[in-house]
């Protein structure tokens, strides 16, 4: 008889092993839908490898420095070169962008070892027009697209006013660029690359994709993939009928991407997008979330404590008016593979949050009302939380990218002819101003 039951315990191990291996393969194959490996027999393999050992040395002159210090106007214009057998990569405004990764807490170690892992980059299969190539970091956390010289000039010379909005509206919804780097094989390829923070992260829950510019010629993409394991961004034209549900974060959103758009008219830009993807959210999810404990710890996540006005008096400011007793943190890690603890992980309640912010006196009222909007936004328990809105149903990741169209006489006369060939319709080739104020309108028309 017991030999029976050990058999039966044995058989039913060897059974729940057997799923968790199909769950896993599941899981691998849609992980890779839209995606391709850039493996040794892949065509670009020998640029990504290069890639790979250039960011390595480059990042390296960063992972021992504090670099804690504000950066000056000669940081921005910085350029670093070093050699390699073979190549040379040079590395644009180092100083800049390593601060840029920390105040999103992504430490150097973890972004070298996010690009610089053995494991093989994957290219993202767009239906872009684009000519540049895309590739994916193989945890999907970071992105690498290939710029021609005149959009990096433009980024790095608006780099610094790019800087200073993200420093007025830390939770700004514009993609955050994390490097800047130039590859040089002689004789050979001359190709500038950046490096993003993924929209799309987590991706393995994320349902439908869209890429919005507010207007309607040439906005729509047949969703149908044919039967092929490939991912279909949408346009405009296919989200007519749905509509952004954020519930209370509507206003929120709303005026943030007005304070984006309102930076780009003066940039002069036109032309971007904004991706959009939502997920539904879980049981476990709609009944955490708004747990007083995450709370909490999302709110603190979600203020500046270095560089906080304050007002006079006080300068600390609670969270919360009184000690709380026994709260469950919510525990949702959203793929990162990381929980967030409360209470420093003592799981015994969470005492008093306060604040203490610098004595300032030179804030006006009006600038203390919008530093709290936009430093106390609740976000989820994710490593990419600045792209992560979460609305009573859904997840949303949003961002602003492909900020780098110059309205210049090209785009002028592109302007005249399509006024011509498509009377009384919405396109994308407009003035800044009329395309900042057509963008906006979708959004408050889309957001419920």
């Amino acid at each position: 008889m017991a030999v029976s039951q050990m058999e039966h315990r044995k058989a039913a191990g060897t059974s729940r092993a057997a799923r968790r291996r199909r769950w896993w393969h599941l899981r691998q194959r849609w992980r890779m839908v839209g995606v391709s490996e850039v493996n040794p027999e892949h065509e670009f393999y020998h640029l990504t490898a290069m890639i790979k050992e250039g960011m390595h040395a480059s990042i390296q002159t960063t992972v021992d420095t504090s670099g804690q210090d504000t950066p000056a106007a000669e940081h921005f214009m910085a350029e670093e070169t070093q050699t390699h057998k073979g190549f040379e990569m040079q590395t644009f405004a180092a100083t800049v962008f390593a601060k840029q990764r920390r105040s999103l807490d992504i430490t150097e170690e973890e972004y070298m070892n996010s690009l610089c892992s053995d494991d093989c980059y994957l290219q993202f299969v767009s239906n872009s027009k684009s000519k540049a190539d895309f590739f994916v970091t193989n945890d999907k956390r970071f992105f690498l697209k290939t710029q021609n010289k005149r959009e990096v000039r433009f980024l790095l010379s608006n780099l610094q006013a790019y800087m200073t909005h993200l420093e007025k509206y830390p939770h700004s919804l514009m993609v955050k660029f994390l490097g800047v780097h130039r590859i040089v094989i002689p004789n050979q390829i001359k190709k500038y690359f950046i490096v993003m923070q993924s929209v799309f992260y987590p991706d393995e829950r994320i349902n439908i994709r869209y890429d919005i510019k507010g207007c309607e010629v040439g906005r729509w993409t047949n969703p149908d993939t044919g039967g092929k394991q490939i991912i279909k961004v949408l346009k405009d034209n296919n989200f007519e009928g749905h509509d952004i549900a954020l519930g209370q974060q509507k206003s929120w959103f709303a005026h943030q991407v007005k304070m984006d758009a309102a930076f780009l008219q003066e940039l002069n830009v036109l032309d971007y997008s904004l991706l959009l993807a939502h997920q539904p959210l879980h049981r476990d999810e709609l009944e955490g979330k708004h747990s007083l404990a995450n709370l909490v710890i999302r709110t603190t996540k979600s203020v500046d404590l270095q560089d906080s006005p304050s007002e006079s008096d006080p300068n600390t400011i609670p969270l919360l008016k009184e000690t709380m007793g026994e709260v469950t943190p919510d525990t949702t890690d959203c793929g990162s593979g990381q929980l967030q603890a409360a209470a420093e992980g003592t799981g015994q309640g969470i005492p008093l949050q306060e604040i203490n912010y610098p004595a300032k006196e030179t804030w006006t009222v009006s600038e203390l009302q919008e530093f709290h909007e936009h430093h106390r936004r609740l976000l989820p328990n994710c490593k990419n939380g600045i792209h992560v809105i979460d609305g009573p149903d859904s997840r949303y990741f949003v961002g602003i990218i492909d900020i780098f169209t110059v309205y210049g006489w090209k785009k002028r006369l592109e302007n005249v002819w399509k006024t011509l060939r498509y009377p009384g319709r919405a396109f994308s080739t407009v003035s800044p101003t009329k395309y900042s104020h057509r963008f906006c309108q979708w959004i408050q028309e889309h957001s419920q």
